[in-house]
């Protein structure tokens, strides 16, 4: 017995096939732009928050450098050239402060070290455009110009950047924040060691697995953090970043920040184990008194140079 159901027709079954063809098309666009923004969080920091810069074995500095939060070496016991260099914060040498700072830092490279990567990175990031996510570079990595990290009016938005091995900035480079990108969410997870070319302005928390060398008059508005090695200075400017109206560098009262007391181990150099810094005013995020400035995004607005996802 036949059947007598009509078949359907011809032009109705092409219209559904070129649908299904239509969303697929759509669905491979949007998803890879979208897992960009989803898959990076924020890298638990622990009592490491509160340190701007922090050495394995010491921490070396030259010229007038101004360290804005506290400062510390653990296993290592060696901080010299405070003065010249001025710590709005507390000092600790190899103390529980600072082997537990230094045990939380391990939490955090190994918690940034491990999350999927949305993308690889090229050689160098120069002229680079980076929507939030998580970036590999599998070797070293290079900086020559300006990376722009877009946040696309998302305060919340982060990045981390896994790097295999160094990372290399050249002289004068910088990493620029637009649309509202804030530095407190940067990070960079660094399989060796990292070196700031003269008169870098970096933005980001820098955990490096060795050590971390800051050339004269080079500037990171973030955290200088080095597990085994040392991290060494010379006249620059490192302020402890922070997300929303948090103030860096200790107590903020009536505008004027106080920076924490000395604790712990000696400081060579001249300076005297047991005071107490204070710290200059805070005004508009600007922090002046120590010939400071902290908090502030160069590079302004500037226009999408490259979307690298």
């Amino acid at each position: 017995m036949s059947s007598n159901v009509p078949a359907a027709p011809r032009w109705r079954t092409t219209s559904i096939s070129m649908a299904l063809a239509v969303l697929l098309v759509l669905a491979a666009v949007i998803l890879p732009s979208t897992r960009a923004n989803a898959i990076a969080t924020a890298v638990p920091l622990g009592t490491a928050d509160d340190f701007a810069v922090l050495g394995g074995e010491s921490v070396t500095n030259t010229g007038p450098s101004v360290v804005t939060g506290d400062l510390g070496v653990s296993p290592g016991t060696s901080i010299t050239g405070f003065p010249p260099g001025i710590v709005n914060g507390a000092i600790h040498s190899a103390d529980a402060v600072a082997l537990q700072a230094q045990t939380d830092l391990t939490t955090a490279y190994n918690n940034a070290a491990g999350q999927a990567p949305d993308a690889s990175l090229p050689p160098d990031a120069g002229g680079l455009t980076l929507v939030p996510g998580v970036y590999n570079a599998s070797s070293a990595l290079g900086l020559t110009g300006t990376l722009t990290l877009d946040a696309g009016g998302d305060p919340d938005a982060v990045w981390v950047i896994q790097v295999g091995s160094s990372l290399t900035t050249a002289s004068a480079s910088s990493v620029s924040l637009i649309n509202g990108a804030q530095p407190c969410n940067v990070f960079w997870q660094i399989g060796s060691s990292a070196t700031l070319g003269t008169a870098t302005d970096f933005v980001g928390n820098i955990m490096a697995l060795t050590s971390i060398s800051a050339n004269t008059g080079a500037g990171i508005d973030g955290r200088a953090f080095a597990r085994n090695g040392s991290v060494t200075m010379d006249t620059n400017t490192i302020t402890r970043s922070t997300c929303g109206g948090e103030t860096t560098g200790g107590e903020t009262t009536g505008g004027e920040t106080t920076g924490g007391e000395t604790t712990g181990g000696e400081t060579t150099g001249g300076e005297t184990t047991g005071g107490e810094t204070t710290g200059g005013e805070t005004t508009g995020g600007e922090t002046t008194g120590g010939e400071t400035t902290g908090g502030e995004t160069t590079g302004g607005e500037r226009p999408v140079v490259n979307h690298w996802w």
